[in-house]
């Protein structure tokens, strides 16, 4: 069990948690945040990809009248954390969660207490909404019930409205969540079916209105649409838009499909770029697309021919489309491939128009960024990871500078760090995949990239320069040990809970550490639960087995304690005593 402090009243968020010292100078510009599932590098118009293939004229436009970003990183190469990192300012490390996949029944994971995007933007006066793909988790330990109010969910840390999915595109809850519980459901009553994307679950069966995948695009835009129609004029708006494409049930909507050479991949990317540009209209036609911020990108890097059972990936790569453009390995990995995502933003007047940057920046300086932007200065237990980029976002340089080094990892809890030009990768053993992928493979040695002359990540200079990675090597430490990267940041101590010092100063040897990594028996299930429901199917624990045949699955049963089919955290990790 996650052990959290949890407040359900926003107002015990006290604006002095957000707010230390004078204000900056304050702007209060609409701001529309996109942020796409698995969209790779190298997938869309503007970034490269093939027009014969794909076509993203509303994503390009977007690019054309402000700026593109060749060095955006995410904070983790996966949904949940990089998602967490994005809207705390945090690193999700710092988190009992650690670097892993939220399950669809994970009790909520953002703390009800910790300064957000949206609290902060709430506290400025902004409307606030998130709508599209949640994936921080609902409810309290240890597992959500989705016929029960979801509580605390988004509406305690900050968003006015949300409407959404609770976990993947496809996933067996098969409904779409209303703010504090299931849109339009009616009883309690469980009929499970058939037909769920991540076989052998089937869909839980509640009795709600059932999502359909290849209209669920269309109908969150609408949603996103309706939400911004009903706005006040004169107030701003914050609209969190999370969308479920490219995340695979790949299942293009029946206006695209058919659209692109890249078969139904290249056509679920057509599906983006559609709502990019309903998006800019419904901001057009509400006068206030001039005055409205908006940013364009994704959650991590794009998924591989390799990965998952839906072959519709390899048939997009035949085709030629380079999902990740140059880019080494996809999603989940510590390479590029994973870490460097496309990054546009739109500002008229404010970001200019056509900038090409190669400044780097990190989707976890949103936060920082967005209170800079607002006039908010951060206080020290807040957003600890996050620096300001306002300076690279209107065009300029960012604060991201060499001695401002920047650690992205990994899903096998991997970390690699950025600093200047060099990214150094410390190294792990490599991730207990099932099959041995090569991807983990190749990251569980230690290894240095010039990336201004090679981001292709193709030469391992570690022996070349035995002082930077040294230095590197001490830098990754001290981040973990003090617990915040941002130098004004105050850490936290393992519960989660704000360790406020009696002043406003940074203590000057700070001694928090970093929060103690789960047991390795419970680290083997997070690594088992490949589709991060909470549990292990046969498909999921056989492979990893070491009794093969009819003792493994003889195995298998005799962990199932509860004969449900599945092996529970529980069931599996006291297997292990």
């Amino acid at each position: 069990m996650k052990n959290r402090s949890l407040n359900f009243c926003l107002t015990s968020l006290p604006t002095i948690a957000m707010l230390a010292g004078s204000a900056v100078a304050a702007e209060q510009p609409n701001i529309v945040f996109i942020l796409t599932d698995d969209l790779g590098y190298g997938s869309v118009g503007c970034y490269g990809a093939d027009k014969s293939l794909v076509r993203t004229p509303n994503i390009d436009r977007l690019a054309a009248e402000g700026i593109r970003f060749t060095d955006a990183q995410v904070p983790a190469t996966v949904c949940s954390a990089s998602r967490y990192s994005l809207l705390t300012g945090r690193h999700c490390w710092r988190t009992p969660e650690n670097h892993g996949v939220l399950g669809v029944y994970a009790p909520l994971l953002i703390e009800t207490n910790r300064m957000n995007m949206a609290s902060l933007l709430k506290q400025q006066g902004y409307a606030t909404a998130a709508i599209g793909k949640w994936h921080q988790g609902y409810g309290l330990p240890p597992r959500t019930d989705f016929r029960e109010p979801l509580v605390p969910g988004p509406l305690q840390v900050g968003f006015d409205y949300h409407f959404g999915v609770a976990a993947n595109h496809g996933d067996e809850t098969g409904v779409y969540i209303e703010n504090e519980g299931v849109w339009g459901l009616r009883s309690k009553t469980l009929t499970p079916r058939p037909g769920c994307f991540y076989r052998p679950y089937t869909y839980l069966g509640l009795d709600a209105p059932q999502r359909k995948d290849d209209e669920a695009m269309d109908f969150l835009t609408g949603k996103a649409i309706s939400w911004m129609e009903q706005q006040p004029k004169g107030k701003p708006f914050f609209l969190y838009f999370p969308m479920l494409a490219v995340h695979e049930p790949i299942t293009p909507s029946k206006e695209s499909s058919g659209t692109s050479a890249a078969g139904p991949y290249g056509d679920f990317i057509h599906d983006i770029d559609l709502s990019v540009g309903r998006i800019l209209k419904a901001l057009e036609k509400l006068g206030v697309l001039d005055n409205t911020l908006v940013i364009f990108t994704s959650d991590n890097g794009g998924s591989y021919p390799d990965y998952g059972p839906n072959k519709v990936i390899q048939q997009a790569a035949d085709a030629g489309l380079k999902i990740n453009g140059p880019l080494r390995w996809r999603k989940l990995s510590i390479f590029e491939g994973g870490s460097r995502v496309p990054f546009v933003a739109r500002w008229p007047g404010r970001i200019p128009a056509g900038k090409v940057s190669d400044e780097t920046i990190n989707l976890i300086d949103m936060t920082a960024t967005f209170a800079e932007l607002t006039g908010v200065a951060l206080a020290p237990d807040a957003a600890q990871d996050s620096i300001s980029v306002k300076g690279a976002l209107l065009g300029g340089t960012s604060s991201r500078t060499e001695t401002s080094a920047m650690i992205t990892h990994s899903t096998d809890g991997n970390f690699a760090l950025r600093q200047g030009q060099w990214k150094y990768i410390e190294g792990k053993p490599a991730y207990p995949w099932p099959g041995k992928l090569a991807m983990f493979e190749e990251g569980k040695s230690s290894q240095l990239y010039d990336l201004q002359n090679d981001i292709g990540e193709t030469t391992n200079l570690l022996s070349q320069y035995p002082e930077k990675v040294r230095a590197m090597q001490a830098e990754i430490a001290r981040q973990r040990d003090q617990g915040f990267s941002r130098p004004s940041a105050l850490p936290y101590d393992r519960n989660d809970s704000p360790k406020i010092a009696p002043t406003a100063a940074v203590p000057a040897k700070p001694t928090a550490k970093l929060a103690a990594k789960p047991p390795p028996r419970e680290q083997t299930f997070m690594q088992l639960d490949r589709d991060g429901s909470g549990t292990l199917s046969p498909d999921e624990f056989l492979p990893a087995c070491p009794l093969k045949g009819d003792a493994g699955k003889e195995r298998f049963r005799d962990l199932d304690r509860n004969g449900d089919g599945y092996l529970s955290k529980d069931e599996f990790i006291n297997a292990g005593k």
